[in-house]
């Protein structure tokens, strides 16, 4: 199953200019679950699909939520010559055919 298919909410948006943030949320607990649970939203996966060093990959459960939130550097800070997605909203498409 993909995260598309799973997650009932998957958003990208800034952490401060240096940083991206993923909100993954899920319906119930058994989604939530198989979410956290999955290697494809663990650090060395979403390093190899960031292109950033795994261990400036932080992921964090938040259970009350049922959410992931996972944070990575960008590639260059936002509003920067170059940089292609200001406000980090669509960095989240390539999470979303991850398999879960």
């Amino acid at each position: 199953m993909r995260l598309l298919e799973i997650a009932k909410v998957v958003r990208s948006k800034n952490a401060g200019p240096l940083n991206l943030t993923f909100d993954i949320m899920f319906a119930s607990k058994a989604d939530y679950d198989r979410g956290l649970a999955a290697d494809s939203l663990k650090p060395p996966a979403i390093a190899k699909a960031y292109g950033v060093c795994e261990n400036a990959v932080v992921v964090t459960p938040y259970p009350p939520a049922l959410a992931i939130k996972i944070t990575i550097p960008r590639s260059q800070p936002a509003g920067s010559p170059g940089d292609r997605d200001v406000y980090g909203a669509q960095q989240h498409i390539g999470l979303l055919e991850s398999e879960i």
